[in-house]
């Protein structure tokens, strides 16, 4: 550890402190100066003035945590790509036989998901009502 290096040291330790200090000062304070009143109503959710009709746990379809898992797959895919598109002239041919490769196996999962059925939505009956039409 230099000289030169001990002021910012001392500048990040006060740093933290302080963040430390004001997480604590605003959860002691919430918890003094909140409310202590229970009840029924207070447990309800209430959202926009509409008061709940039924229960919050509903039951979805794995389907939208499919589509969700294949979004973030996706975005992750073009953060990477837009981050090689920046730096496309630094990495030259090797950069994109890389990113060829990287497109390619992305491309294969979603061509495997395509083939087992992962993303139809149609329900069985309607696809072979479809099926029956084309005929």
């Amino acid at each position: 550890m230099t000289a030169s290096s001990l002021p910012h040291n001392w500048a990040l330790a006060f740093f933290i402190l302080g963040v430390l200090a004001l997480c604590a000062f605003m959860l002691g304070a919430s918890s003094l100066l909140g409310s202590k009143a229970w009840g029924r109503a207070k447990n309800e959710p209430f959202e926009s003035g509409i008061l709940p009709t039924g229960s919050a746990r509903l039951r979805f379809s794995a389907k939208f945590y499919l589509v969700a898992m294949l979004f973030v797959i996706f975005d992750v895919e073009a953060l990477y790509l837009f981050a090689w598109a920046v730096s496309v002239r630094e990495s030259g041919w090797a950069g994109l036989i890389e990113a060829t490769v990287f497109i390619a196996i992305l491309l294969a999962g979603l061509v495997y998901l395509w083939r087992v059925g992962a993303l139809d939505w149609a329900p069985s009956s309607r696809r072979e009502r479809q099926a029956k039409l084309k005929q």
